[in-house]
C-alpha cells in the first residue's frame, strides 16, 4: 500500500492516522451548572411556545389566539374613547368567559406538544440528561416555561383592558377602584395558567407523535367542558317547574336555585373548577359555572388535586423515559 502524505508534506506509515489542526478553538470559560442549564431550557421553551426561532407556520396559532384574546379589551377601549359607554363592559376576573375557554383550549392543544413531544420524537433527551441536570429539572423547566406562556396569553389582554379603562376614567378614586378590581383578575389568570399548563403538558407527553399529543390535549379539555355543559343544561331542564309548568330559571341565572348535582357537575372540567374556585374565593362576577355555594371547598380540593397529580405524573413521565 502506498504511503499517505501528511498535511506537512511528510510520509505516514500505512495504517497510521493523522490529526489535522483545522482551526477550532477550545473553550476555556466557566462551565454552567444545573441552575443555568434549567434556566436556559426554560427560556428556550418559552420562545418555542410562541414560535420564535422557527418559521412563520409555527407562529400562526399563537399569534391568532393572542389577537383574538386581546380583541375584547381593544374594542372596550375604543368604545369608551368614543364616549359610547362610560363604564367597563368586560370584567377583569372573568374577561369574556366562554371566549377565554375556547381560545385557551386551542392554545393548549397546539402549543403544549411543541414543548415536549418533539424532544420525545427526536430522541434528544439523552443529550439533555448527559448534562449536569437531574431528571425532574427537564419537566419542571418545561412547566415553568409553559405556565409563563399561558400567563402571557391570559393576563396581557387583562392588562390592556385595565390600561384602556383607566385612560378614560377621571379622578384618583376611580383609578384606585379599577386597580382594586384589576389585581384579582391577574391572580385569577395566574391560577388558570398554573393549572392548565400542568394538565396540558402531562397529556402532551404521552406520545412523541404530534398528532397524538395534540389530540389527547384537545379531546380531554373539550370533552370535559362539553360534558359539564350538557349535564348542567339537562339538570336545569329537569328542574322544578313553577305555575303553568314552566321550568325554573337556569343554573347560571339563579345560582340560589341550583341543585346539588349541578354544583358537582362543575368538578368535571378544569375550566369550571377554576371558575368555581374564583367565585369561592370572593369573585362576584357571573362566570361560566354557577356559584359553588357550600361546595366551594370541593372545588378547592379538586383544583389542588388537578395541579398536584398533573405535576407528579409529568415528573414521573421523565423519570421513567428511556434515554438509551
Amino acid at each position: 500500500m502506498a504511503a499517505d502524505s501528511s498535511a506537512g508534506g511528510g510520509l505516514v506509515a500505512p495504517g497510521a492516522g493523522v490529526i489535522h489542526d483545522i482551526g477550532y478553538q477550545t473553550y476555556d470559560g466557566p462551565r454552567l451548572g444545573r441552575g443555568q442549564i434549567a434556566l436556559a431550557l426554560c427560556l428556550q421553551s418559552l420562545r418555542s411556545a410562541f414560535g420564535f426561532g422557527r418559521g412563520a407556520k409555527a407562529k400562526i396559532v399563537p399569534v391568532l389566539t393572542f389577537a383574538i384574546m386581546c380583541a375584547p379589551a381593544v374594542v372596550n377601549a375604543v368604545i369608551m374613547a368614543l364616549g359610547q359607554q362610560h363604564a367597563r363592559a368586560v370584567d377583569y376576573d372573568t374577561y369574556v368567559g366562554n371566549l377565554r375557554v375556547l381560545v385557551v383550549l386551542v392554545f393548549l392543544a397546539a402549543q403544549a406538544p411543541e414543548l415536549v413531544s418533539r424532544d420525545l420524537r427526536s430522541r434528544v433527551l439523552p443529550l439533555y440528561f448527559a448534562r449536569p441536570i437531574r431528571r425532574p429539572d427537564y419537566p419542571l423547566a418545561k412547566y415553568a416555561a409553559f405556565t409563563l406562556a399561558c400567563l402571557a396569553m391570559i393576563d396581557i389582554p387583562v392588562l390592556l383592558l385595565y390600561i384602556g379603562t383607566i385612560l378614560q376614567v377621571h379622578g384618583g378614586a376611580a383609578v384606585w377602584a379599577q386597580t382594586r378590581a384589576f389585581i384579582p383578575g391577574l391572580l385569577v389568570g395566574l391560577m388558570w395558567a398554573a393549572v392548565l399548563a400542568a394538565i396540558a403538558l402531562v397529556l402532551a407527553s404521552v406520545s412523541g407523535r404530534r398528532a397524538f399529543s395534540t389530540g389527547s390535549v384537545a379531546i380531554f379539555f373539550f370533552m370535559t367542558w362539553t360534558l359539564e355543559n350538557v349535564l348542567t343544561k339537562i339538570d336545569a331542564t329537569a328542574g322544578p317547574r313553577g305555575a303553568g309548568g314552566h321550568v325554573a330559571a337556569s343554573a347560571a341565572a339563579s345560582p340560589e336555585h341550583v341543585s346539588a348535582a349541578a354544583h358537582l357537575f362543575g368538578l368535571i372540567s378544569p375550566f369550571t373548577v377554576l371558575d368555581g374556585v374564583r367565585q369561592w374565593l370572593g369573585g362576584t362576577s357571573k362566570g361560566i359555572v354557577a356559584a359553588p355555594g357550600g361546595y366551594g371547598i370541593a372545588y378547592g380540593i379538586m383544583l389542588l388535586l388537578l395541579l398536584g397529580v398533573s405535576l407528579a405524573l409529568l415528573v414521573r413521565r421523565y423519570e421513567s423515559v428511556s434515554v438509551a
